[in-house]
């Protein structure tokens, strides 16, 4: 069954889908990213107080320390916690946004609403995390040169731009082939993503700020941990939106009376 329901039903599913996906993220986050992010601020920490001393000693034969270190705004444990509140809200600000993608799109498909759910939630993660990530891909702190978080937040954004256009490609080409087999409409929508994807990619300027120091290790477990964080916060919002609207297709389906009054 078509998906079904006024804009604001699809609201507050979606808002109920990305609140409960914000929150299982979080969960993610904190349970298996936190720890690299400790380990790595440790890195910073110590790399910042091996400068500051031998800034010291440069300039004093005493060596003896000026000032004290400035206090961060927010605590580690502040901030831990905080992301259960910041993936919350972002959360519902992306299932409203699913919801009228969902809304506007299932005017131009046949697709089931639970089909549709999951097909816009794998969408959604290929052009706004897969796309950007394999190009620009997180880091964690004590990674990356401050005076370039202008450039690289642009970078970022136009990799998401292209994110987006890969998908529309996909999408123009699958519905283009209507005529043909479901599987050369499917080969042809991924091989226009790919191509356009790899041409973003030649064209966007590629950037390496890690220092040879920096433990590999660390660097790819802390890479993992956000892309299983992103891809929990898509799969659960794409999951949840289409559990809740099958949900709602079988409670609105009126019974027939034959089988009702059957035995």
């Amino acid at each position: 069954m078509p998906l079904i329901g006024s804009l604001r039903t699809l609201l507050l599913r979606g808002l109920l889908a990305g609140l409960i996906a914000g929150l299982l993220a979080a969960t993610v986050g904190y349970f298996v990213g936190e720890s690299k992010v400790d380990a790595a601020i440790a890195i910073e920490e110590a790399g910042s107080t091996a400068e500051h001393t031998h800034g010291e000693h440069a300039e004093s034969p005493a060596g003896h320390s000026h000032g004290d270190e400035e206090e961060p705004l927010v605590s580690r444990g502040g901030q831990k916690f905080g992301q259960f509140l910041a993936l919350g809200l972002a959360g519902l600000a992306l299932g409203a946004i699913y919801a009228s993608v969902a809304h506007f799109a299932r005017r131009y498909t046949a697709l089931s609403g639970p089909r549709l759910a999951l097909a816009l939630g794998i969408a959604g993660w290929a052009a706004i995390v897969a796309v950007p990530f394999f190009k620009y891909p997180a880091n964690p702190p004590a990674v990356g040169d401050p005076d370039t978080i202008n450039e690289r937040t642009l970078l970022w954004l136009a990799a998401v731009v292209l994110g987006l256009v890969a998908v529309g490609a996909a999408v123009a080409v699958f519905t283009a082939l209507r005529a043909q087999l479901p599987t050369f409409r499917l080969i042809g929508g991924i091989a226009a993503f790919v191509l356009v994807t790899a041409l973003g990619y030649i064209l966007l300027p590629g950037v390496d700020e890690v220092s040879a120091t920096f433990p590999a290790t660390l660097l790819w477990q802390f890479r993992v941990a956000s892309l299983a964080e992103t891809a929990t916060l898509w799969a659960c919002l794409g999951l949840g939106f289409a559990a809740l609207t099958e949900f709602a297709t079988r409670t609105d389906t009126p019974v027939p009376v034959a089988a009702a009054t059957a035995g």
